[in-house]
């Protein structure tokens, strides 16, 4: 079963979390109990498939769904045909997450050769397939915020789905071009993009406003697919066991992942990782300017920004994590009643200290780097001329956080975030040229734009939703 981070709100099945990101009492759903794997579990994962271990670690997150249909949904999630915007010559689609060895202990993890080129393909195309066994027939309404990947991605996924609605907020004018193209130049009837006057965090607001009102969200069964999405965290947990499984193989040695990070879902999912007995031994958040997560893990004390400092790696570029809560629950032992002090403080005052626990913080393993912009550049620069790959901005500043913390004999794992031809002005200014896209994608910057602009209203983007659902 899984409860909520602030303890009030009942015990609720897998299947429920599939459709649902905020619990009633405002807290985030996770597992009453984590599973752990036994060392000769992991050891056997060495040689198996994605789908193999999605099977494997999915049905230890799922055992109330039918083992039949969810083993199906991981069939039509993973295949080589929807992962197949390879870039390198000797990656394989067929491993749907290619892991290229760069020298030195030093691994890049290739996560987005999805349909959106961006890692967030890999647990949402699962989510779409589980939304439509959950929901046996039933509509729904996806809600959900972005700064670029979530969006496309949860679109493309949803796309097609009978009786799924999409409203998808994302900040007017502060995404790339490309990402702008592939999430606002969708034009069908379930799809509804809301362009709001304001950044990603004022979109993320009224996502979780709306979706905290109770009443509104069972009238028009609102459904989450940002990364407060329990099953969306669950679905990112695979990779790191697959990409563990391939770089250690039946030695059980440690490896070390260097995570992008912003709302810090991904990086929450190596943590549920390692807790389940994955040996991650180092967990590095790397973040850029935008540091309010390298502040607490450095001082102990969570204080969001009251504004964003906007950079080449817009996914980072957040004022508060959405994800942060379940951590701090895992912190504190699953002290629900602590979690919840701890964030109507928060509310009141505008940040905790949790510095009289930095011996326990350390104990996580998670370190923090917060890398700059002229960083990012030398690094995209780096990786270019020393590995002979172009990289995005994000995984730039994953990668620049991992060669500063490598410690000789451990692996070190850089978690790709997306393929550079989604940011190719910052590509430009770091190397002088631009990555082109996939051949499917080289008409995708002159398609029309479909959209409505909206100041962030959480009553007005209700009236919008009631006039559409």
């Amino acid at each position: 079963m899984h409860i909520s981070t602030r303890g009030l709100a009942p015990a609720v099945n897998f299947a429920y979390t599939v459709l649902k990101g905020i619990a009633p009492d405002g807290g985030l759903y996770v597992p009453e109990k984590i599973f752990q794997f036994a060392e000769d579990d992991i050891r056997r994962l060495a040689g198996l498939s994605y789908t193999e271990v999605a099977k494997i670690v999915m049905d230890r997150f799922a055992p109330d769904m039918d083992k039949v249909a969810l083993h199906g949904a991981i069939d039509k999630a993973y295949t080589p045909d929807v992962f197949a915007n390879v870039t390198e010559k000797d990656d394989n689609p067929i491993d749907i997450v290619p892991v290229r060895h760069l020298g030195q202990d030093l691994y890049l993890a290739r996560l987005s050769n999805g349909p959106t080129l961006a890692f967030k393909d890999l647990a949402l195309q699962l989510l779409g397939h589980l939304f439509e066994i959950v929901l046996d027939g039933k509509p729904l309404n996806v809600l959900g915020a972005t700064s670029g990947d979530t969006g496309s991605a949860a679109i493309h996924a949803m796309l097609g789905r009978k009786d799924i609605r999409v409203f998808m907020l994302s900040p007017h004018g502060r995404m790339s071009q490309f990402q702008s193209a592939q999430i606002l130049g969708v034009n069908d009837p379930m799809i509804h993009n809301i362009s709001v006057n304001g950044s990603f965090d004022d979109c993320q607001d009224v996502v979780k406003a709306v979706s905290g009102d109770a009443s509104f969200r069972e009238e028009y069964n609102i459904g989450a697919v940002n990364s407060i999405n329990w099953a969306r965290v669950a679905a990112q947990v695979v990779y790191y066991f697959f990409v563990c499984s391939r770089i250690r193989g039946r030695d059980g040695g440690q490896i070390d992942v260097a995570v992008p990070t912003g709302n810090y879902g991904n990086i929450y999912a190596a943590w549920v990782a390692k807790m389940m007995g994955l040996p991650i031994r180092r967990l590095i958040l790397a973040t850029n300017e935008n540091d309010v997560l390298h502040e607490f893990f450095t001082t102990g004390i969570y204080r969001p920004r009251l504004k964003t400092i906007e950079t080449s790696s817009p996914s980072m570029d957040i004022t508060k994590a959405s994800n942060f809560e379940r951590y701090v629950f895992d912190v504190f032992g699953g002290n629900s009643t602590k979690v919840a002090r701890l964030w109507a403080a928060l509310d009141k005052t505008g940040q905790f200290d949790l510095s009289h626990r930095m011996a326990k913080i350390r104990e996580t393993g998670i370190t923090s780097c917060a890398v700059q912009q002229e960083q990012v550049a030398e690094t995209i620069n780096y990786a270019f001329v020393k590995y002979g790959i172009v990289i995005d901005p994000h995984t730039a500043v994953a990668m620049h956080s991992a060669i500063n913390t490598q410690q000789s004999g451990v692996p070190m794992v850089v978690m790709e975030t997306a393929q550079p031809c989604k940011f190719d002005l910052a590509i430009k200014q770091a190397l002088g040229f631009t990555v082109s896209p996939p051949s499917s994608m080289k008409d995708l910057m002159s398609t029309k734009q479909f959209f409505t602009q909206m100041d962030p209203n959480v009553e007005a983007t209700k009236e919008f939703i009631r006039a559409r659902a």
